[in-house]
């Protein structure tokens, strides 16, 4: 147990180190950049777009699949990025750039890393996925908006893993866990503050898990990541130490029949659109 503690401290001291350290910050690729800037500008043509975006090819490929998922019923999939950008529009472009570049930016030293790089990374893509197509069935957010915000509510969780140079530096599983419970949602506003990033995102950080947390009667982005948690952590353990479903202020808002809860706990629409939400994490992973 002393061993434990000893070995928990120096984490805390190397991710303490991280935080006082916006060099050590992982910044978003040039690539990322210069597509905001251009999104950002009026006079930027579709065109330019396609030739800005064309210059990554992962990119451009999960732009495609992501228009191709269940959150658009085209009859006919998108064929170039310029049918991509047409469907989606501009403002979702930017949203999938920025998910894209999060899984981007993590150097990864060793298998161990990898492999908790690769873990947290499937229970964001599934969280986010269960927002977004929350998002499409209930209204009022797009899906882009709930799944980006979903994915950077706990980017905190990813940035841990770059204060790790070495091997030998990796924590074990239960000891990251503890870290991202300490320090995820401190170094996750610290991180998207350095991104410059809209303080909307920076509000579900610091509200992911605030079950009762509501400025609006009115079903809000919050609401969506904070019910996309909630089934997260109940897949995960079915015995969490979590509140009865009924007693978030995110289900308090829905009205019949999209509040209806099944013999789980769960909220009935979500299991009935799980296949939707497998298909679309497929797309992110």
């Amino acid at each position: 147990m002393q061993a434990e503690q000893s070995h928990y401290s120096i984490y805390r001291q190397l991710v303490t180190q991280l935080m006082q350290d916006q060099e050590q910050l992982p910044s978003l690729p040039n690539i990322t950049l210069e597509i905001r800037r251009a999104l950002s500008d009026d006079s930027t043509s579709n065109s330019t777009l396609v030739r800005l975006i064309s210059r990554d090819p992962a990119l451009s490929a999960l732009l495609m699949k992501h228009a191709s998922s269940p959150l658009y019923r085209q009859a006919q999939p998108p064929k170039s990025l310029n049918d991509v950008i047409t469907l989606l529009g501009l403002r979702e472009v930017g949203r999938i750039t920025m998910l894209h570049s999060v899984k981007s930016l993590f150097t990864l030293h060793s298998a161990a890393h990898k492999n908790l790089f690769l873990e947290a990374w499937e229970r964001l893509v599934n969280k986010a996925s269960c927002s977004a197509i929350l998002a499409r069935l209930l209204g009022r957010i797009s899906a882009e908006h709930a799944l980006l915000a979903s994915l950077l509510s706990e980017v905190g969780a990813l940035t841990i893993l770059s204060g790790f140079k070495s091997a030998d530096e990796i924590p074990s599983r239960e000891l990251y866990i503890s870290l991202c419970r300490e320090f995820g949602k401190s170094l996750g506003v610290i991180v998207l503050k350095k991104w410059a990033i809209d303080e909307e995102y920076i509000e579900v950080i610091r509200e992911a898990g605030n079950w009762q947390y509501s400025t609006s009667p009115q079903l809000q982005l919050i609401d969506l990541v904070n019910l996309a948690l909630y089934h997260n952590r109940l897949a995960q353990d079915p015995g969490a130490d979590l509140p009865p479903l009924q007693a978030l202020s995110a289900w308090q808002k829905l009205l019949p029949p999209l509040n209806e809860i099944d013999e789980n706990g769960s909220l009935a629409l979500l299991n009935q659109h799980q296949y939707e939400i497998e298909v679309l994490a497929q797309t992110l992973r």
